[in-house]
């Protein structure tokens, strides 16, 4: 049997779909599974069980995109059952242009608040009449092996600025905990300004016992080194969810989004920071209000008492 599925491009939502995947592959243990993503997605996903072919999109970056999306699918081949767990006009397209017996695209079942774990695995119960529960998240990278206690901190979210904790509230933190941890700051290739903020401000307090990793690790690599962590602070994002994986002891920071919905999935290390306040969940990418008291109140003390309680 042979089946396709494509993935979000985001790191985070495609982490959140792996125990849907889990799901098929269980279902169909003998498949050959053709996988399509995001260059960040499929390098995440790309090594998975029965994964025989994994494709890149970039369409976007290829002229006159709908003619590409049909060259895509005419490359995927025919199909026994293709899978897409994306929402957009361009993956629908797609998804006509495919030669496959059955072909579903992501549809939201409920409007009611539920995790996107339960919202993918639901989806894939519903087309192919299953009743599997969602399990953990799961990565198939093994965890690098610090040789001290090490805390991770994940200043960055690539969707926008309102997800993002102050740099100094993150380098305080850091200061009050290298007595007990070796520091390592994570952050992706336009991420490397706030990183370096937090970097500064270690050297200045003569904190020495950190790395920066921004901008320098390959989408392996930064699974690796955050799996083996003691320790992870972290905005709403992608490393949050590589975290979630490994069961990692977090502090996740929320302002914006709805935590109920895109918190860590079956991670009993997690401690949520949020202020809850009347204004939020926004869903923007910048504070619609201009003052972003979602993360301005939020202190470095609110996120060390909570992770101390545990």
């Amino acid at each position: 049997m042979k089946i396709f599925i494509e993935i979000p491009t985001w790191l985070g939502d495609a982490i959140m779909t792996t125990p849907a995947i889990e799901n098929i592959i269980k279902t169909y243990p003998d498949a050959k599974i053709t996988l399509l993503g995001s260059f960040v997605s499929t390098q995440a996903l790309g090594n998975f069980k029965n994964i025989e072919k994994v494709l890149v999109d970039n369409t976007k970056k290829q002229g006159n995109r709908y003619i590409n999306l049909y060259k895509l699918a005419k490359q995927i081949g025919k199909v026994d059952l293709a899978i897409s767990f994306r929402r957009s006009f361009s993956s629908k397209l797609m998804m006509f242009f495919i030669n496959a017996k059955k072909k579903f695209n992501y549809k939201r079942l409920e409007k009611k608040e539920i995790h996107q774990v339960l919202r993918y695995n639901d989806f894939v119960n519903h087309v192919l009449n299953l009743q599997n529960k969602a399990g953990d998240l799961k990565l198939y990278f093994t965890p690098f092996k610090y040789p001290k206690p090490t805390l991770g901190i994940n200043p960055g979210a690539t969707y926008g600025s309102a997800k993002r904790w102050y740099p100094k509230e993150f380098a305080k933190l850091a200061i009050k905990l290298a007595s007990k941890y070796d520091i390592v700051i994570f952050g992706g290739p336009a991420e490397t300004d706030i990183a370096k903020d937090i970097e500064n401000e270690l050297i200045e307090n003569n904190i020495t016992n950190y790395q920066n990793l921004a901008g320098k690790t390959t989408i392996p690599e930064l699974i690796e080194k955050i799996a083996g962590l003691s320790l992870f602070i972290t905005n709403d994002s992608g490393p949050m969810h590589v975290a979630a994986a490994y069961k990692v002891k977090t502090a996740a920071i929320f302002g914006p989004t709805r935590f109920k919905e895109t918190n860590q999935w079956n991670n009993p290390n997690e401690n949520i920071i949020t202020k809850n306040l009347d204004c939020a969940p926004c869903m923007k990418r910048t504070c619609p209000l201009k003052h972003h008291n979602c993360m301005k109140l939020i202190t470095a003390e609110d996120v060390l008492e909570k992770i101390e309680l545990k």
